[in-house]
Order: structure tokens, then sequence, then C-alpha cells
């Protein structure tokens, strides 16, 4: 869930290009992508609560509560990054888990993923056949949450924006696969003195004819020196479904063990 994201540093002078003659240009949209999408430091680990709320069109809600244990083995690595999800709520599915391995993108796999069922005691491989599936059975897709290479994409900065006293660079990214996902991705990043504080504040999906899909709206909170999710909603357009996402109790960089995601894990859970 963006959550694979790394500080490569930066700072004031790198917001901004210095022309001859003291002009200043705004940066170009691939390297605000670069900096405030895949360099942003999201911790080497993370443990939190995750609140996921789905409402349908008819105002019907669905709320499910996990705890969450990720954690990031780094950009070059084989696997990224790892994560568990535990059920909480309700109380009928407590205890039911779920466990991800993201891979490098270059390598073309697609993550492994388990679920283990308590009703069936049963451990199941969940295989992703296509990008376009449902995360979570929200408004976001397995594509919206994993890495994208910079350069699978052309990005665009639109323009710049300001509002309420804050600034915006507003990007659009054109995939250049020939049948890709969305027609194309415009982002809002809220700029800042120092790049390693941009984040992506809003986001909007079209389909290839250019039409509005569904729009993102995210909420960032700093925990430690760590950008984490605060709330993020999703509004799906076509269906008038729409997602909510809320991020709390989080912990950065308490050394999380490479041990504890595996099956085995699962099964019996976490004592913490």
């Amino acid at each position: 869930m963006t959550d694979i994201r790394h500080v490569l540093g930066g700072g004031l002078l790198g917001m901004v290009l210095l022309l001859p003659g003291g002009a200043a240009a705004a940066p170009t949209g691939a390297e605000i992508v670069q900096r405030c999408d895949l360099e942003t430091y999201a911790g080497d680990d993370q443990r939190s609560r995750l609140t996921v709320i789905l409402r349908d069109v008819a105002g019907n809600t669905k709320k499910t509560v996990y705890r969450r244990y990720w954690k990031f083995y780094g950009s070059n690595a084989k696997i990224i990054e790892k994560m568990m999800l535990f059920t909480e709520f309700p109380p009928d599915a407590r205890g039911t888990g779920f466990m991800r391995w993201s891979y490098r993108p270059d390598l073309g796999r697609n993550a492994d993923q388990w679920l283990y069922l308590p009703s069936l005691n049963t451990i199941r491989r969940v295989s992703v056949r296509d990008p376009g599936d449902s995360f979570l059975g929200s408004d976001l897709t397995y594509q919206d949450i994993s890495l994208r290479p910079l350069d699978r994409d052309e990005h665009r900065l639109l323009r710049t924006e300001n509002k309420g006293g804050r600034q915006y660079y507003v990007v659009e990214s054109t995939p250049k696969e020939q049948k890709p996902l969305y027609g194309k991705l415009v982002s809002w990043y809220e700029a800042a003195p120092d790049w390693a504080d941009c984040n992506k504040v809003r986001v909007e999906y079209f389909d290839a004819g250019g039409s509005l899909l569904k729009v993102q709206n995210l909420r960032w909170q700093k925990v430690d020196s760590a950008w984490v999710w605060d709330e993020v909603t999703v509004d799906n357009l076509r269906t008038g479904h729409s997602s909510l996402f809320r991020v709390t109790d989080v912990e950065v960089n308490v050394g999380l063990k490479d041990r504890l995601f595996k099956e085995r894990t699962l099964r019996r859970g976490i004592r913490e």
C-alpha cells in the first residue's frame, strides 16, 4: 500500500532547479515521482493497526480491522517487502491471517500470498492473476499498492498549484505498455522545503478513453522520521463504491525479524 518507499536524501536546493541569471524552474515530472513516491522514508519496518471501511452505492458499510506487520528489505533486494495482516474485527473472522511477499519489479514475478482460515485450520496460497484485482475487497488494486518502476510511465509536470498557502505539483503519468490497467494517472504532490517531506495527496485514475474512474485522497502522519498513511479514501465513480483506510497505533523500526514472516506465524499468530 505505497509503503514500499525509502529515502535517498535531498534538500531545499533539490526542490528547485536554478537556471542562469537566478531564474527558477520547477523539477521535472519524473524527478517529482522519483523523489516523492519512490524515495520517501517509510521506516525499515512497521507495526500498526489498519481499519478498512467499504461502502457500497446503497450506503451499506463493511468494517474490518487488521493488525499489520511490514518489513522493508531494500529496493535492490529480490524480495523488497513482506507484510502480514491478522483480522481483529469482525469477531467471526478474528484470527484470519494474510501474508504477502513482494518482489523487485524488474523480475516480472507476481507477489506470493498466503491466507490462513482458522475455521478450517488451513493455509492456502492465493495467486494474483490480474494486477487489476481488488486488494482486500477495496477500490485499490494490487497494482495500486505495488512498486512501479519510474521508466514504465511517461511523467509530465502539468502545472503547480497554490491552495491554502501550500504549493502542489500536478503530475500526469501515462503508461508505456500496450494494454495498461489505466489510461493515465494525475497526481498531486505537496511541495516541502526538503524532498524527504514531499508526499502525494491525491490521485485521479483515468481509463483509456480519458474518463475519470476513481479518485484517491491521502493524508499522512509522520512517526519519528518515517511517513505513514494516516487516512486514505478512494471513491469509485463508475460503481459508486468507496473505501476508507485508517492507520493507527503506528510503531516504526521495531526490529521485526525475518523469521516472523512465515506460514507457521499465520497459523499461531503473534504474541506481543
